[in-house]
């Protein structure tokens, strides 16, 4: 198992990262740019299962395969614009990448108490699974800071 500080960071040639750790940063950074469709279906293999545990956003959590997730991709990029990902720490072992990621987006419309421009965040711990280079299973546990629900 392998750790991981400031991931998004350049590669430092005495330590490069493992390729699923960079099909990760490669993941968080489509999304940031706000890809969809194709662009963002590529990272997944079609039978991924995405987890999305309780949260303020989501009460009751939910479980979507890739339809699901590439429509609230599109949804996303209609709610929220300048999505920024900061990999703080990530964990390697094999297929499993596991990260303690800071989130910031603004947001295009009202959402609870925050404005149209006002900026959300949030922090994540994602946790993917990969099989062949493909996204197999996600799993995410979102925590919102005040004034993002």
């Amino acid at each position: 198992m392998d750790s991981y500080d400031d991931a998004p960071l350049p590669d430092r040639p005495d330590r490069p990262l493992p390729p699923n750790l960079e099909l990760a940063r490669q993941y968080l950074t489509a999304i940031q740019n706000g890809a969809t469709g194709d662009a963002l279906g590529h990272f997944f293999a079609p039978e991924v299962e995405h987890r999305e545990y309780p949260n303020q956003l989501n009460p009751k959590g939910s479980v979507s395969g890739l339809g699901a997730i590439l429509d609230a991709a599109e949804e996303g990029r209609r709610t929220v614009s300048n999505q920024r990902f900061e990999i703080r720490h990530a964990v390697v072992d094999g297929d499993q990448v596991a990260m303690e990621v800071h989130w910031t987006g603004t947001l295009n419309k009202p959402l609870g108490t925050l404005p149209i421009g006002g900026e959300m965040r949030a922090h994540l711990a994602v946790f993917l699974e990969f099989r062949n280079g493909k996204i197999v299973r996600q799993a995410n546990y979102d925590c919102f800071e005040d004034g993002s629900n």
